[in-house]
């Protein structure tokens, strides 16, 4: 995580210069490869590509990766392509392998090398089980359903998804701090991946708070990097379950508690990010908030800034530069700013019972502002 990486930089939407390309979620790569697997399974031969049906109609085409039949077992591999998304599985290989299972058995899914299992309840999964979610489970359910009564076989199958870098891709994720341990979680809600809609890590701010209502916790700390996180935490010492990394999505946290209320909530930012929050905007990357220079020299104003250095601020580039301006002048900007974030904050809430503070932080972790 990073605090500031635009530091609120003036700078053209790089988004809109070409059509971002839409990818696949790792449970539409996975129901693919375990119906190619299942195919190859019955009939010895895998289909290459492979199509599946989404949940919303669309029916997306896959090349195998990896083939591979044994003695009562069969096993396909899909590269994953995210598409345009900065997704962390993107190019990840999704491995299914299926095996027949007793009668009256049912399907079973395990988690296979890299894939992560569930041990905190909070999650749409129990404790135990692999971290495949619901809806990859009914893709794969289905798939799997539809073939067997093709061939008059009864739906009595192990899954083991595995993803062969998935231990090493899961640290840069959350699952460490969802419980889920070794390696990632196979996801998604529509099978696509939209570009820049980052639903993967607010589908993680999600769990992290269902999983912190769970364990009972009261008081819970989103944060927008590393660096601010570190700062409220020298204050508080939370568990770790109660860590969100927030990032730059304030909305997703804050309407998901809207109906999932904790009692306390400490959101922790560097000065940048939080001026956009206090600006009104809830979705805090550079792509898609600016920090508005007006808004700043605004307050600064209010503050007592000579109207002579107004002009300064209105043609500084970065938010940092405005700080390092207003604290040269003895301007307190980041109290103000920690209020209208706060205000921001209140507001998305819409009356929901969560107490709400906000520590606004320098580059180095220093603490600016807390309100």
């Amino acid at each position: 995580m990073n605090d500031e990486p635009d530091a609120g930089l003036r700078k053209p939407d790089e988004t809109k210069e070409r059509p971002l390309r839409r990818g696949w979620t790792t449970g539409a790569c996975a129901t693919a490869a375990t119906k190619a697997a299942l195919i190859a399974l019955i009939t010895g031969e895998f289909p290459d590509p492979v199509a599946i049906i989404l949940p919303k109609g669309e029916v997306p085409h896959f090349q195998l990766a990896i083939e591979s039949i044994g003695d009562g077992y069969a096993m396909a591999g899909i590269v994953k392509d995210a598409g345009d998304d900065p997704d962390v599985t993107h190019g990840a290989t999704i491995i299914s392998t299926v095996f027949p299972a007793p009668p009256g058995s049912g399907i079973q899914f395990v988690a296979g090398e890299g894939v992560g299992t569930v041990t905190l309840p909070g999650l749409p999964i129990p404790p135990g089980e692999a971290a495949i979610n619901p809806v990859p489970r009914e893709m794969m359910t289905k798939i799997c359903e539809e073939i067997c009564a093709q061939y008059e076989l009864p739906t009595d199958l192990v899954i083991t998804i595995s993803v062969p870098e998935g231990e090493d891709l899961a640290k840069k994720t959350w699952n460490p701090r969802l419980g889920i341990v070794g390696g990632i979680s196979i996801l998604g809600t529509t099978g696509v991946v939209h570009p820049f809609s980052c639903s993967s890590w607010i589908h993680s701010i999600h769990r992290g708070i269902d999983v912190s209502r769970a364990a009972g916790l009261t008081h819970v700390l989103a944060a927008t990097g590393s660096t601010s996180e570190d700062a409220a935490q020298a204050i508080y010492h939370l568990p770790e379950t109660a860590l969100l990394d927030m990032g730059d999505f304030a909305g997703g946290l804050l309407k998901y508690l809207r109906v999932h209320p904790i009692d306390r909530l400490t959101i922790a930012g560097g000065f940048a990010k939080l001026t956009k929050l206090a600006q009104g905007a809830l979705d805090l990357h550079s792509a898609r908030s600016q920090v508005s220079m007006e808004f700043l020299a605004d307050e600064a104003t209010r503050l007592g800034l000579n109207p002579d250095m107004r002009q300064r601020i209105l043609d500084a580039n970065t938010a940092q530069e405005v700080l390092e301006l207003t604290q040269e002048l003895g301007i307190d900007l980041a109290a103000p700013i920690a209020v209208k974030a706060r205000e921001t904050a209140i507001a998305a809430l819409k009356g929901a019972p969560v107490d709400v503070e906000v520590i606004v932080t320098d580059r180095k972790g220093a603490i600016l502002a807390r309100v």
